[in-house]
């Protein structure tokens, strides 16, 4: 299952799972262009008060499920005036991945296996007077998704967090954009974590490290 595959690295990795010989069904707001036997997709937005319901239809259909790819993602600039765009990013970013787990981890306690990834950015550990929404929710959702790990790895389920710096996709907005890697490299770092089942990856390495020092010196005092 790909949450949120229209384009970008979720698109590029429902294709690479088909590749593989995966049987893949992906939901996202907008339809994708994969006709192949062994996909099936459902138009839904992550939002919607539906989601659960047909997230969980789509599990039935698909016949049990092995791996889950949370990567809708959605970031703005932010608007002093109207935060509305900074609450939807929360809604997408953290709540829409909240509301996948509830539906798929119990599915997977019951068959005592399971993998849950989600892809979360390196921006979780800064302050962001830029777009706060982007980076408070991919906080949200590394510290979520890093304690469910702790809590289900030894009932079985594993579930990986996986920090992006900027990949070459629509997401990657502004000016500067150090140390971007192509889709290509983001959907090999996706494929060793569905073989290793890591609880974190952090790419590229240097722009972690990076950001690490910069959250440290550019903490609000």
């Amino acid at each position: 299952m790909v949450i949120g595959n229209t384009d970008g690295i979720g698109l590029a990795f429902t294709r690479r799972l088909l590749a593989d010989g995966w049987l893949v069904t992906g939901l996202s707001r907008r339809d994708n262009a994969i006709i192949v036997p062994t996909y099936a997709h459902h138009t839904v937005d992550v939002t919607a008060p539906d989601y659960p319901e047909v997230l969980s239809k789509s599990i039935d259909e698909l016949g049990g499920l092995d791996l889950c790819v949370y990567a809708a993602g959605i970031g703005e600039p932010v608007d002093p005036t109207d935060l509305g765009a900074q609450t939807h990013t929360f809604e997408v970013n953290l709540m829409g991945a909240v509301r996948t787990a509830a539906v798929v981890v119990p599915r997977m306690l019951a068959a005592g296996d399971g993998h849950l990834i989600g892809i979360s950015s390196l921006a979780d550990r800064l302050v962001s007077g830029e777009a706060p929404g982007y980076a408070g929710s991919k906080a949200g959702l590394s510290s979520y998704l890093m304690g469910l790990s702790a809590a289900l790895r030894r009932h079985g389920v594993h579930v990986t967090t996986v920090r992006f710096g900027f990949v070459d996709t629509k997401m990657a907005k502004g000016s500067s954009r150090p140390l971007m890697i192509p889709v290509e490299r983001a959907v090999e770092i996706l494929v060793r974590c569905v073989r290793n089942r890591p609880v974190l990856v952090s790419r590229p390495r240097r722009l972690a490290l990076l950001t690490s020092a910069l959250a440290a010196l550019t903490r609000p005092r």
